[in-house]
């Protein structure tokens, strides 16, 4: 399984990748517009230099329209070197637009994925990542769990090399129904990540052992 973190936050990232067994840095123009009017490719060139050469890095597309898609593509590729993926929305024109990245070599995360038969067309177009939104699915009174099962079913029976990349997610239990359901790999706001160790009782038991350990040893633990 893989875990990534989706902000531009460099604060956010310094401190995630540390902890994390980081697989990648997610990002799209709502994230990077939380971060302000920012240099868009200079921070992705900081958030390489903060996580090192292989976690891969995640960028979006703006444009809507077939011709547009390649030429953001293009322009990702020439900013942008490493482990980088173009986030394609799965629309008619960005599975068109997919199909010729892939011939061109590049890595692709499918992405604005809500339905079984969007992920199954991105899959048959070559896609490195599928990217269904788990939390939007669930606001839609879509079963996201369904979704995510039915793609991860699909991958296996094709042998495909496509990796479910679940994304939109507003708590844990969220993140662990996606790896349940058979995601390969999750993208979260560092807000979850926190979320995950909040939980009083593990500070407690943290805080416990060092107590009994001074009260046996009649120091604290070194």
């Amino acid at each position: 399984m893989e875990f990534m973190l989706d902000t531009l936050n460099v604060e956010e990232i310094k401190k995630w990748s540390q902890v994390l067994p980081l697989a990648g840095v997610t990002s799209n123009p709502t994230i990077a517009k939380k971060e302000g009017e920012i240099d868009f490719f200079k921070r992705i060139q900081e958030v390489r230099e903060i996580i090192g050469e292989a976690p891969s890095i995640h960028i979006q597309v703006v444009a809507k329209d077939y011709q547009g898609i390649l030429k953001d593509a293009a322009e990702i590729r020439k900013q942008c070197s490493g482990n980088v993926f173009v986030k394609v929305p799965v629309t008619p024109e960005g599975l068109a637009a997919i199909k010729v990245l892939k011939a061109e070599g590049y890595k692709i995360t499918a992405t604005a994925i809500y339905t079984i038969f969007q992920g199954l067309l991105a899959i048959q177009a070559g896609a490195d990542y599928l990217a269904p939104y788990y939390n939007r699915m669930e606001n839609l009174n879509i079963d996201s769990d369904a979704v995510i099962g039915q793609l991860a079913d699909a991958i296996a029976k094709e042998g495909s090399s496509s990796k479910i990349l679940a994304a939109s997610f507003k708590n844990v239990g969220q993140v662990n129904k996606a790896f349940a359901d058979g995601a390969h790999a999750i993208t979260a706001g560092a807000d979850v990540f926190e979320s995950a160790f909040a939980m009083p009782s593990i500070s407690k038991a943290v805080d416990d052992f060092a107590t009994d350990w001074a009260v046996i040893h009649h120091q604290e633990f070194i």
